[in-house]
């Protein structure tokens, strides 16, 4: 993606099933788990760069000692940070005690973060400060063990102010109006009332104090307390959550929206965002993780059995789309082809901006993210090459001229590394006229890979949300190489309505689609559709949630996708390029085609899966026309 943009946060969840001297003795180190974290959540790092978190849970700890810890950092390298102090932690411990290293029951009750239950975070803060209090997981403290909950998550609730006063109409003084603080909340009244439940019974049957914290321990209905907290929340969402008393949960949101994978054998449960992060901490093979079912909680107790329940009704899968074209590893089996497939689906609309003109054209991509598109692109037009070959070969007749069938072999489809990015340039001088001068030297390129004024140069994009990295840098870059013509072509299709699930994309103004489609209304003498769709969002406001409608999309209506692809050409191309620009972009066809099985598409079609996602859009409208930059949610 050419456009810096901050997006899904990443889990990782382990339960060790086996005491702690299993694994000192099958692997050699009590740290098993620990270490098998640090994997899950370096293998996800891609999901947050702007800080990380994680907490373990000791099981059956004697009272007096500390049994949940915690450990978070904004750092640069966070990861790193975390489990370094984790790592001098524990060597501060056998300090004096070193005859103790071996010894598991000594270790857990004395070496912090020697639990069996873990769980990780990688943070993208799309919104609010980014500081260590923001990063999860979260803790809801209690001296009663069963009432602790640890709690991190990928997601983002639309309906935040309606949950907010729920917990306060139920008596709560929340400290924070954000979902992470009232997801926490939420979960643990119903946490508290769960306890309370249980505890009448057993005091009406005679069980002494002492004891019924153990019963709560045994009988805790997780799925009972997910369910009640859960009925509210409009948002894509994985929560994941410990219980002191060793109970643990995923809960996936009912549309699938966010990713969620797992495991389970003898040894572990393990939960994580991505599936090759599980593939490669525990060497398995894809069809060994499961995906977690949407409306559906992963629930692992105390005693170490597992299970998914339903906890909310699934809706129809709407699994977020631009996981699979940018967001997630492309390591990942699924993830590889389906970006080879959105390249390749490109080949029609590629030959027509090059008039077919293979030979006088470059391929190349812009950023490394878009490599696997253009791995597909790549051989879709090899294809199609292929297909022109045989025919002109078959027209020589049987006895070929040896000069002529080798000028046809010999054709190729030139590909090309004509940019790398700078990642040591730093924009440091404030005066914009200057800084943009040095933006435009974010990426190096590759003199002589291009013909000049000769060569078309087509290169890829994963994704074109604002298009300012394109008119600021990249395009001023590549006229550089003295191309007649310049094609971007963007993998995903437009973006023209904000998301409110996760990703930072949340101001329609900003998105150079919605510009485009603006200016064209202007231009066209349609203001009037403007001022309608304006007095319609309007009208939405205080309406209940299910009755909400999308009016953003009468702002496109009067449009082709082309004809908003050629005023988004013409609003990104700096005034004095010398080379043609045309800019393309994938077709809400091709989307689906290439990646079936993820159809959430909201971002481009505003059809949300949710009925928050149709106030936010609405807000949005209403947030750009009275001139307010922030987001709807």
């Amino acid at each position: 993606m050419s456009d810096p943009i901050k997006h899904e946060c990443g889990i990782a969840l382990i339960r060790l099933r086996k005491p702690l001297a299993h694994y000192q003795k099958k692997y050699g180190t009590p740290s098993y788990g620990l270490q098998k974290l640090f994997l899950l959540m370096e293998k996800q790092h891609n999901r947050g760069q702007d800080g990380a978190g994680m907490a373990t849970i000791k099981l059956d700890p004697e009272p007096g000692l500390n049994y949940i810890d915690r450990e978070r950092s904004i750092d640069k390298q966070a990861i790193q940070t975390i489990f370094g102090r984790i790592g001098k932690a524990y060597q501060q411990v056998l300090k004096g005690h070193e005859d103790k290293a071996d010894d598991t029951d000594w270790l857990k009750r004395n070496v912090p973060y020697l639990g069996e239950l873990l769980l990780g975070h990688l943070r993208y803060a799309t919104y609010g400060q980014n500081s260590t209090e923001q990063c999860h997981p979260r803790r809801r403290l209690n001296n009663w063990m069963t009432r602790n909950l640890v709690v991190a998550g990928n997601f983002n609730m639309t309906n935040v102010d309606e949950l907010f006063d729920l917990l306060v109409n139920i008596g709560q003084h929340p400290k924070e109006r954000s979902d992470t603080v009232t997801v926490l909340e939420k979960i643990g009244h119903f946490l508290d009332v769960e306890n309370e439940r249980l505890a009448q019974i057993h005091r009406q049957l005679g069980y002494s104090e002492k004891q019924i914290t153990q019963v709560i321990g045994e009988k805790m209905d997780v799925r009972s307390i997910l369910a009640q907290s859960a009925q509210d929340f409009d948002g894509g969402y994985a929560l994941a959550g410990l219980i002191g008393h060793g109970d643990a949960f995923v809960l996936r949101d009912p549309h699938g929206i966010r990713p969620a994978y797992w495991y389970a054998d003898d040894e572990v449960v393990v939960v994580a965002s991505e599936r090759p992060a599980i593939q490669t901490a525990f060497a398995l093979k894809a069809e060994d993780v499961r995906e977690l079912t949407p409306g559906h909680a992963l629930i692992v107790r105390k005693n170490g059995s597992y299970s998914e329940e339903l906890v909310r009704e699934p809706g129809e899968k709407r699994s977020c789309s631009f996981e699979r074209i940018y967001f997630s590893r492309g390591s990942d089996q699924d993830v590889y082809r389906e970006r080879q497939a959105l390249g390749r689906s490109l080949v029609p609309a590629v030959l027509d901006a090059v008039d077919h003109d293979l030979e006088h054209t470059v391929f190349s991509f812009i950023p490394n993210t878009a490599e696997v598109a253009f791995y597909g692109l790549k051989d879709g037009l090899e294809e199609h090459l292929d297909t022109i070959k045989e025919q002109r070969i078959l027209e020589l007749g049987p006895k070929p001229d040896p000069m002529a069938l080798r000028s046809i072999l010999s054709a190729k489809v030139r590909r090309e590394k004509v940019a790398i990015k700078d990642a040591k340039l730093r924009t440091f001088i404030t005066r914009d006229d200057a800084r943009d001068d040095l933006v435009a030297h974010v990426y190096d390129i590759t003199y002589g890979s291009v013909r000049a004024g000769v060569d078309n140069l087509v290169v890829v994009d994963d994704s074109i949300v604002r298009g300012t990295t394109l008119r600021q840098s990249i395009l001023r870059m590549l006229d550089r190489l003295e191309p007649k013509r310049i094609v971007v072509v963007s993998s995903a299709p437009q973006i023209r309505y904000p998301d409110c699930y996760g990703i930072d994309m949340a101001k329609l103004g900003d998105l150079v689609a919605f510009q485009a489609a603006i200016a064209l209304l202007k231009e066209t003498k349609q203001e009037n559709i403007i001022d309608d769709v304006y007095e319609r969002c309007l009208a939405e406001v205080g309406k209940p949630l299910h009755e909400v409608v999308n009016h953003v999309k009468d702002i496109y209506r009067p449009f082709t996708a082309q004809q908003i692809s050629d005023k988004i050409t013409e609003l990104l191309t700096p005034p004095d390029l010398n080379a043609e620009v045309r800019i393309l972009y994938q077709s809400i066809e091709g989307l689906h085609a290439a990646c079936p099985m993820n159809t959430g598409d909201w971002y481009f079609t505003g059809d949300y899966p949710t009925p928050g996602g149709m106030r936010v859009v609405d807000r949005a409208f209403i947030n750009y026309m009275e001139g307010r930059n922030v987001r709807a949610y």
